[in-house]
């Protein structure tokens, strides 16, 4: 199935201003521009000023206002230009960095263990500060004046020019990326509304596992333990591929309930509440020992995507050069086009290699595969030791989230970061207790930390929150170098998203060594595991994409048939690409990632991390030993490379574009 983008399809109620500078008045100005500089315009002026008459409105003034603004605002000279350069980017920063703290603190009462929340919470947590910002820009020229001599690349030329841009050109370039629509700020705050009721309703998605019961009526998990959909339940399946009691029987609970909450037949009253119990398969629920009646979820996952596509199909003809949400996510944000990240997945998870590694874990489980075996785990090296037994050690050395964000600078220390950079690093990250799942809130502005969320029970910090918090510490440590040592503010941050969950991987795979055990070696677990790891995110990531096809394809659905086409695409991927080695026909079992409702599109930056993942290890275990780096130091080097286009950032960091080849070649030289 080839993913169509989708690039006219523009059909909405909003009527746009358009621009009333017409090709004469552009002529015209850069007619007066000569006059005012007879010894020549910089190669960029042309570029600069028909952007900026493309989003100058009446209301921003007339023609002859356009073409004075312009004479007076334009930068003749690369002197000029610097100059402009700096102010613009100290301002940025400022307004950006100080935006994203407002809006830290606003989120904390939803973000971090606490109290009961009141409505207002959710309000103040949903309001975004920033919503206003690049309206408020344009009103006061102040984003002409960027886009007049910083303007846009497209993907395409940044790609292509790049390679011989120097690093003044390369933030240049991005600073051209700042303005490049005008969507009303009332939009942006729908917008922050809906993303934030779908992460609220996310963050509260618990299940009792204490208050599961089997058709006998045993209960398989301990008293106490919740977890949250889907991250937590899918790492307990995990968990579950050590020699622990009931673990097979464990594991087929969950993938029940895991369907349960795909197929919105999970009853409303046991999710995040432990006055009831419940048996899955039956699907029946019971209150002090009794049955009742219990009503379903419903549409309520689906409500809330559907919420977020109708304002992102509001904000559709504002972007005339990216007029759907699909493009500006792939084309504009993950700056890869989305046929290219289709195509890249489905070469790998219809490849031979797969078949042959399906064996391989079926001959270790002396079993036929589940459909819950896409999370075997029994290539990392934790699975030798038992889950039970390393909760006891992180709880015994993380208590609270003070004594792990304490041990961070040891850990540093241990992946190769000297005394001085292991301090510094770590300085700039708080640790916080998580009320949802875990995640790394990177900073903004170059004053202010990043934070580490992770969940941290009564009893201390179980393996789980202590896997997830070391994820999240690998985010943290590329926002902090990615930000701090860039030489360009416009240039911080990585290509994109994929290329920090890479690092994030890259610290988990080392969460036993971060804990004192010997560290793990590039050998063929290492390889299965990733590949594993990457076929199974593929298939949810190819799911994500096609329900936002759909999407476009259907502007009017309804929650209700929202639902069936999730499920129409989850079966329709599985079919095609996993029961051939996973059995279970028309599993939905693909839907059940929370990302899919709480961030939009998100998801194929997992699997395209865990490529760049499998090629910066390859790296790691190569060349740069061959160069007599260390660890931290390689690291150091890439992720201080700032925010060029995906292609190039890997070009340098291991000399090789993001391919799928060198992890494919990878599975073929393994002992299976």
């Amino acid at each position: 199935m080839v993913l169509a983008v989708l690039q006219g399809c523009i059909t909405s109620e909003t009527k746009t201003e358009m621009s009333n500078i017409t090709e004469q008045t552009v002529e015209t100005t850069l007619a007066r521009l000569g006059e005012e500089y007879p010894e020549g315009l910089l190669p960029t002026a042309e570029n600069g000023i028909r952007q900026a008459a493309g989003l100058w409105r009446a209301s921003d003034g007339n023609a002859p206002g356009f073409i004075d603004f312009c004479v007076e605002n334009y930068c003749a000279t690369e002197a000029a230009r610097e100059v402009l350069y700096e102010k613009l980017s100290g301002a940025f920063e400022n307004m950006y960095g100080t935006s994203n703290q407002l809006s830290v603190e606003l989120k904390k009462p939803a973000h971090l263990e606490g109290g009961t929340l009141l409505p207002v919470d959710y309000i103040l947590g949903n309001y975004d500060p920033s919503a206003h910002m690049m309206e408020d820009l344009f009103v006061n020229k102040v984003a002409f004046i960027c886009v007049l001599n910083f303007p846009n690349y497209s993907l395409s030329q940044k790609d292509s020019l790049g390679r011989n841009w120097d690093r003044k050109q390369w933030a240049y370039a991005r600073m051209g990326d700042l303005f490049t629509h005008r969507t009303p700020a009332e939009l942006n705050q729908e917008m922050s509304q809906a993303l934030g009721n779908a992460d609220n309703y996310i963050a509260s998605y618990n299940i009792v596992m204490g208050n599961l019961l089997t058709e006998d009526g045993r209960r398989l998990f301990p008293e106490g333990m919740v977890l949250l959909s889907h991250w937590n339940l899918r790492d307990e399946i995990k968990s579950n591929y050590a020699n622990v009691p009931d673990a097979l029987e464990k594991q087929k609970m969950i993938h029940k309930v895991m369907e349960h909450i795909v197929y919105q037949t999970i009853p409303k009253c046991v999710i995040n509440n432990p006055e009831y119990d419940w048996k899955p398969y039956s699907n029946t629920v019971y209150k002090d020992g009794e049955p009742v009646e219990a009503e379903p979820e419903g549409d309520d996952r689906y409500e809330h995507l559907l919420a977020t596509f109708r304002v992102e199909k509001k904000m559709d003809p504002y972007h005339p050069n990216m007029p759907t949400g699909i493009i500006r996510n792939f084309e504009g944000s993950m700056e890869i086009p989305a046929a290219e990240i289709e195509n890249l997945f489905i070469n790998l998870i219809s490849s031979e290699q797969v078949k042959k590694v399906a064996a391989f874990i079926r001959q270790r489980l002396g079993r036929e595969l589940e459909p819950y075996d896409i999370w075997y785990d029994g290539f990392k090296s934790r699975t030798s030791f038992p889950e039970d037994e390393l909760t006891a050690l992180t709880r015994r050395k993380y208590p609270n989230a003070e004594a792990f964000r304490s041990d961070m600078p040891r850990m540093l220390q241990a992946l190769g970061f000297t005394t001085d950079k292991a301090a510094s690093l770590a300085s700039r990250i708080v640790v916080e207790p998580a009320r949802g799942s875990g995640h790394a809130w990177g900073a903004v502005g170059r004053w202010e930390p990043s934070r580490l969320r992770t969940r941290i029970s009564p009893l201390g910090m179980d393996y789980k929150g202590y896997n997830i918090a070391v994820h999240e510490f690998g985010h943290n440590v590329e926002q902090t170098l990615s930000l701090y040592n860039v030489d360009h503010f416009m240039l911080s941050g990585v290509p994109n998203t994929a290329f920090t969950e890479a690092m994030a991987f890259v610290f988990q795979k080392r969460d036993l060594q971060l804990l004192g055990y010997p560290p793990q070696q590039m050998d063929d677990n290492t390889v299965l595991d990733i590949f594993w790891g990457s076929y199974e995110i593929m298939g949810v990531a190819l799911v994500d994409m096609y329900v936002w096809q759909w999407l476009y394809e259907n502007p009017e659905a309804t929650a209700g048939a929202l639902k069936e086409a999730v499920l129409e695409k989850a079966r329709m991927v599985w079919n095609q690409y996993y029961e051939p080695v996973l059995g279970n026909h028309d599993s939905p079992l693909l839907a059940v990632y929370s990302h899919m409702i709480s961030s939009p599109m998100y998801l194929p930056n997992y699997p395209f991390g865990h490529i760049i993942e499998f090629q910066l290890e390859e790296y790691f275990n190569g060349k740069m030993k061959e160069e007599g780096k260390t660890l931290a130091e390689a690291i150091t080097a890439m992720y201080t490379q700032g925010r060029l286009v995906p292609g190039l950032w890997m070009e340098q960091a291991v000399g090789s574009r993001v391919s799928t080849e060198p992890l494919l070649r990878a599975v073929d030289a393994c002992d299976l």
